[in-house]
């Protein structure tokens, strides 16, 4: 016998309702089913093999948009942290730019150091934890400079840092060009911005160093980038990659400043792509855009190394 009172007795469950379970309206069915994958199928079959359901269903959605604003020329612009770069992804992106599936790209700091080490020698990506002891973490002469000098240019010129970086790269004949953003965009003319934290990256500590020019010409590409998300109304679309605080946190601002502005701003579609899907950027890039019925956010969870080739292949099943 239970120790309790009466009135903690367990629930008669004998009067319960029930209904015969083909009435009920359900959210998966067997058409959502994924498809079994022939070993010798293309690339077209397995992305149509993919299930109907949660992010696979949204991946596809987020593909329809992309066509659509390629379709009306609005902006396709790709939001990238530095590990979009040193998880070899540069080609991919490359590529998606000359089918008109990337019109601008905007970054953080990071972006800069490994897209101009890749170009430069082949490799980038120095171990920390075996340098920082020695006091040589950061420290590579070359980045430093070329970050530092197209930066002064760049406020001297009044440019954007983004501009100027791919300008002094290019400048240079890097063996690794065709690997390049940087080159790429600036050889296209396609808007590449840089957004900095300053003290946040290795070449902010390096002799030649100027704050000042590095705010001036990082907050002219703030001004282009609100220039390029003005263009998204009426079916833009911003995907934010790998950056969890600076871009989320720069793109809203942009939003604010757009409206701020009197400009219209809707049916804009936005994206975070990242393997644990942070604070900023999901209330800051997805949800807060887009609220108020002004688009249509999309979380999509997983490594870039692994979800951005599968967003290039069904792009590209468009002709």
């Amino acid at each position: 016998m239970s120790q309790y009172d009466d009135s903690f007795a367990p629930i008669d469950l004998k009067g319960v309702k029930t209904h015969p379970l083909s009435s009920r309206s359900s959210k998966v069915s067997l058409d959502d089913f994924a498809k079994p994958i022939d070993p010798a199928s293309s690339i077209e079959n397995f992305i149509s093999s993919l299930p109907d359901v949660l992010a696979a269903k949204n991946l596809k959605l987020l593909v329809e948009q992309v066509w659509r604003a390629r379709d009306l020329k609005k902006p396709i612009i790709w939001g990238i942290g530095g590990h979009v770069i040193k998880t070899g992804l540069a080609p991919l992106l490359i590529d998606l730019m000359k089918h008109g599936y990337l019109t601008a790209v905007t970054a953080n700091g990071s972006v800069l150091v490994h897209d101009a080490e890749i170009a430069l020698v082949g490799s980038t990506s120095e171990d920390v934890d075996a340098t920082l002891s020695e006091g040589v973490f950061g420290a590579a002469e070359e980045t430093g400079q070329l970050l530092n000098d197209a930066a002064n240019t760049a406020a001297t010129d009044g440019i954007g840092l983004g501009e100027a970086m791919g300008r002094a790269l290019l400048a240079t004949d890097p063996p690794n060009r065709n690997y390049s953003l940087l080159c790429a965009t600036y050889e296209a003319r396609i808007p590449f911005t840089a957004h900095l934290s300053i003290g946040g990256d290795i070449t902010h500590f390096h002799p030649n160093v100027d704050g000042g020019a590095l705010g001036t010409s990082s907050h002219t590409d703030f001004r282009i980038l609100a220039s390029l998300v003005k263009q998204m109304n009426g079916g833009g679309v911003y995907l934010n990659i790998g950056s969890a605080v600076v871009l989320p946190e720069v793109f809203l601002k942009c939003v604010s400043l757009v409206r701020n502005l009197g400009n219209p701003l809707s049916d804009i579609t936005t994206a975070n792509f990242d393997f644990i899907q942070s604070y900023r950027s999901l209330t800051n890039v997805v949800r807060r855009p887009t609220e108020n019925d002004a688009g249509r956010g999309y979380s999509i969870t997983g490594h870039h190394e692994l979800t951005i080739p599968l967003l290039a292949a069904m792009l590209l099943q468009k002709p």
